[in-house]
């Protein structure tokens, strides 16, 4: 079990290195936020329903919470990006591991220890140093919306910790397709995309979205919820560093600081876990 733990937190980690090339390829695609939601999810639902054997379209009540979650999540984000600022969006959205916290007893009966509250806080002031020269108090209807984006980021991890013992990935699969509808009024309308436009939409539905959620769909079924939250807020610290890479944009030194304080955070909380259920183990 303590196996299926580690290698889970790893499984995160490699959704969140996924997830953090959005910002580099979004900025490829020559659509609007909807239309790329769309698109991006269309193409994700197809490599998802490709590798992996086995599914079952129950429509059960968690499987289309999981699904209408999921749909709300990245559907709220795009919007919330485009009336907002960059930063504003991705630091409500990471407010999900508190929504979790707060949610996670009461529908998974997975209580928030004193050490998740400690992680969560430093993780919030570590964003908040990170994004420090983004933020604007400003663009309240995005701000909201980016709100709602994080809500909906906890009732998702929520959602598929309830199906652990099934197969969540239907859900993500169900979220797609309905992201897909909701953007298609906007594909049909968006200008035709260049060489370098499909790839980078390819790459979006592919790799940013699916394998993402290939690996978060079988780690969801190894930690709890509020962990399904925590170790994947270094991908907004991750993202930047494509930006450097690619477009030689350097952070801050807030931002720097800020980043090592999640990324250390993170780790230090995932190593505890680790120890904790390495020690429970031994003790059953």
């Amino acid at each position: 079990m303590n196996a299926a733990h580690t290698r889970a937190l790893f499984q995160l980690v490699a959704a969140a290195l996924c997830w953090s090339l959005a910002g580099l390829l979004i900025k490829a695609v020559d659509w609007p936020p909807l239309a790329v939601s769309g698109g991006r999810g269309i193409i994700a639902a197809a490599f998802l329903l490709l590798t992996n054997r086995g599914l079952r379209f129950h429509f059960s009540r968690h499987q289309i919470i999981g699904a209408v979650a999921y749909a709300a999540c990245t559907i709220t984000f795009c919007v919330a990006t485009k009336l907002t600022t960059a930063a504003n969006a991705v630091l409500l959205q990471y407010t999900a591991p508190i929504w979790a916290a707060l949610f996670g007893a009461w529908f998974l009966g997975e209580r928030a220890t004193k050490g998740d509250w400690i992680t969560i806080a430093i993780v919030l002031g570590g964003m908040t140093l990170f994004f420090a020269d983004g933020l604007e108090l400003s663009h309240l209807l995005g701000n909201t919306i980016a709100l709602i984006s994080g809500m909906s980021f906890a009732a998702l991890a929520i959602a598929l910790r309830k199906q652990k013992d099934g197969s969540p990935v239907e859900s993500i699969i169900l979220g797609n397709v309905i992201a897909f509808l909701v953007g298609l009024p906007w594909i049909t309308t968006a200008p035709a995309l260049t060489g370098s436009g499909w790839t980078a939409l390819l790459l979006l539905g592919v790799v940013q979205l699916g394998c993402s959620y290939w690996f978060y769909a079988r780690a969801i079924k190894h930690v709890t919820a509020l962990e399904a939250l925590l170790v994947p807020v270094i991908e907004p610290v991750l993202n930047p560093i494509w930006v450097l890479l690619v477009f030689g944009e350097k952070p801050t030194p807030l931002a720097l600081a800020g980043g090592m304080i999640v990324i250390t955070a993170i780790t230090v909380r995932s190593l505890i876990s680790i120890r904790d259920r390495r020690h429970a183990q031994v003790a059953g």
